[in-house]
């Protein structure tokens, strides 16, 4: 099972000698922030004013350009303290990976987990989506691969047009000891409902012409949290049993997370949650260092159990 890291040798080591190097570089971050906020308030702040009252157009029209140059100012000033964060937090997860055996890069391409999310529907329909913090290596002889997702919908039209969030989360591949007879969907129950609800789920689901037909499972209080799909009713029965549905719910609660959901595929076990910002280690106070690496080493921690949950998934002989 995969164990914290040693918090005190983690800090002791080059990682705190990271984040003590990164002290100052916070400092002048921020004092550079601020510079800029002054000068913009000292330069552009007076022209923004002379446009708004100057310009003969409606008011909701200056209104609006006001606020999209307030707007952008601000993400301008503060671009020294968003490089210094994200420093901070790349050499903090470089150092717990480390400390784990594994890789962690900041950016990434999608891969096989992510098509599989999609055609399957453990992701929410989206517009357009943005990955980041890839984990991966090998977890109890295990190949593993983690990263997270942020999927974005555009919603409204004209001035009302937006970009509303519709996930974030991790998505997690394990590769499993053999390949799958069969495709086994797992969803948190009433994903998959009859027309307008009635009469409860549906019979059977198609994902790109690869149709699933409902499991009946016989643990009867599944059907309270989770609902099964699959082309092998018999091999499916043997993936979801009480010990798989315990852990997916005690990862759910590890993560902070919601809407667990995961498929046996081929030779992957897919595993999706929602879970806001993880990994998130980078801050401008250096006094909160050692309590961000506790709590991104707890977060990886705690994915030891999928690991530990592909170990004891149990597929038919032959």
């Amino acid at each position: 099972m995969v164990t914290m890291p040693d918090i005190d040798r983690l800090m002791a080591g080059s990682l705190g000698q990271f984040l003590t190097a990164q002290a100052e570089a916070r400092a002048e971050a921020k004092a550079k922030a601020w510079s800029r906020v002054w000068r913009s308030a000292i330069l552009v702040g007076p022209l923004v004013l002379a446009a708004a009252v100057l310009l003969p157009l409606p008011l909701d029209v200056k209104l609006w350009g006001s606020g999209l140059i307030t707007m952008g100012i601000w993400y301008w000033t503060q671009g020294p303290v968003r490089e210094a964060k994200r420093r901070v937090k790349i050499g903090i997860n470089e150092g717990i990976a480390a400390a784990l055996g594994l890789t962690y890069t900041h950016d990434g391409e999608e891969g096989r987990e992510f098509a599989l999310s999609k055609q399957y529907r453990l992701l929410p329909g989206h517009d357009r989506h943005a990955l980041e913090d890839f984990w991966s290596g090998t977890l109890e002889e295990h190949d593993f691969l983690l990263h997270e997702a942020h999927l974005e919908e555009q919603r409204g039209s004209g001035k009302n047009r937006r970009w509303v969030t519709v996930f974030r989360g991790a998505i997690i591949r394990i590769a499993a000891k053999r390949r799958f007879h069969g495709t086994t969907l797992v969803q948190r129950a009433g994903k998959h409902r009859k027309f307008l609800g009635l009469g409860g789920r549906k019979d059977n689901v198609e994902f790109d012409g690869h149709r699933l037909d409902t499991v009946d499972m016989v643990h009867p209080d599944f059907d309270d949290t989770f609902e099964v799909w699959s082309d092998d009713q018999v091999e499916a029965r043997y993936l979801v049993h009480p010990r798989y549905v315990e852990q997916l719910l005690a990862i759910e609660a590890a993560f902070d997370g919601q809407d667990i959901r995961s498929l046996f595929t081929a030779g992957d076990i897919i595993v999706v949650v929602g879970s806001g910002n993880m990994f998130e280690g980078g801050t401008m106070n250096p006094a909160s260092d050692r309590e961000m690496v506790e709590r991104c080493a707890q977060q990886f921690a705690s994915l030891g159990r999928l690991a530990q949950m592909a170990n004891e998934t149990r597929t038919l002989e032959g």
